[in-house]
């Protein structure tokens, strides 16, 4: 009886809730694998969260206001199913308000930066798990804590239906804290087999340092045996440091199959001679099993090879790692979506 109670309660607080929107949609993604990632130190085996999407829960909903207009919100935060999140429950991934109509979206709050969607959009690991390609991608130094997400921003997106051309400007308030401020645009044009985009971002650092500025540029061709893609990224910042980011990959599907690939190269220049010699490729492969629409078992393997001053590594716990030495790690795991 009392669980009946408990149940009934919880169905008329959801009820009362979703009477109030016009939807209210509940998602997530829960992605766990078996990692093995192999430094200097040794080898590190875990269960790790994050290789194929990033485990995550999530609401959204849209109202009606008539005439056109919308409103909607989006709460969304991390999840490590490994250890339960452990620490508790945040929404930092995303967490927005908006209004939307003919003209567009106006969106307030934590979203991600228009100069990091390229990263991810082009890469065919979409920036997970061990084969992601931010493992060789830094900031190079500068204090920037834009490089993915922004809080305290003001953006606005170019409504559809304007023939594939898609775009977004965001400002971040910085509230008087260095490598918070940040200004940053994306255009793009999506058609056919055809997805080109173009972004900039310009971080405000502390006055003496000056900005940190990324421009990227990134493609996809489908060609329907397989997707091409790669992208361009440059950042620049203080002590005229600089990092060039280049990648290219494809994805192959074949029934409820997919391979995927990538090789990705970064180059660093400027500050003192062992900065400027963090250098680093890396090579990635993947294949994934669709059990479903929902579900996917996938393995994926990536090799990063350090010059003589970078020390960066594939995804995931590790041993020590010095400078000049490679890394590599490989994964199987699961990825449910919801």
């Amino acid at each position: 009886m009392k669980k009946s109670l408990l149940a009934l309660a919880a169905l008329t607080a959801f009820a009362g809730v979703a009477s109030a929107q016009s939807s209210v949609t509940l998602f997530g993604v829960v992605d766990l694998s078996l990692r093995n990632v192999k430094n200097d130190g040794g080898a590190v085996k875990s269960l790790s969260p994050n290789g194929m999407g990033s485990s995550r829960l999530g609401f959204r909903g849209v109202e009606d206001l008539g005439g056109g207009l919308r409103a909607g919100f989006w709460l969304e935060g991390d999840v490590d199913a490994s250890v339960g999140q452990s620490a508790g429950q945040s929404w930092q991934r995303r967490s927005t308000v908006s209004l939307m109509g003919g003209f567009g979206e106006i969106r307030l709050g934590r979203d991600y930066t228009p100069d990091f969607w390229n990263h991810t959009v082009f890469d065919p690991f979409g920036t997970n798990g061990v084969a992601s390609s931010l493992n060789i991608w830094s900031t190079v130094g500068n204090a920037a804590t834009t490089s993915v997400r922004a809080n305290n921003t003001v953006g606005y997106f170019l409504p559809g239906g304007l023939g594939g051309l898609y775009g977004q400007v965001q400002v971040a308030a910085g509230e008087n804290v260095p490598g918070n401020k940040h200004l940053g645009f994306r255009i793009g044009y999506a058609a056919g087999p055809v997805n080109v985009a173009f972004a900039y971002g310009k971080t405000d650092l502390a006055p003496a340092n000056g900005d940190w500025k990324r421009m990227n540029l990134g493609a996809s061709w489908n060609l329907g045996f397989m997707t091409l893609m790669g992208y361009y990224v440059n950042g620049d910042g203080a002590n005229n440091r600089e990092i060039t980011q280049y990648l290219l990959g494809g994805v192959v599907p074949f029934g409820a199959s997919q391979l995927k690939f990538s090789y990705t190269k970064s180059d660093a220049k400027g500050g003192t001679a062992a900065q400027n010699a963090q250098d680093a490729t890396q090579l990635g492969v993947g294949y994934l099993y669709s059990l479903s629409k929902r579900t996917t078992l996938y393995t994926h393997f990536a090799r990063v090879s350090n010059k003589s001053g970078a020390t960066y590594t594939a995804n995931g716990p590790g041993g020590a790692q010095a400078a000049g030495k490679n890394s590599t790690g490989y994964e199987f795991g699961i990825n449910h979506t919801f």
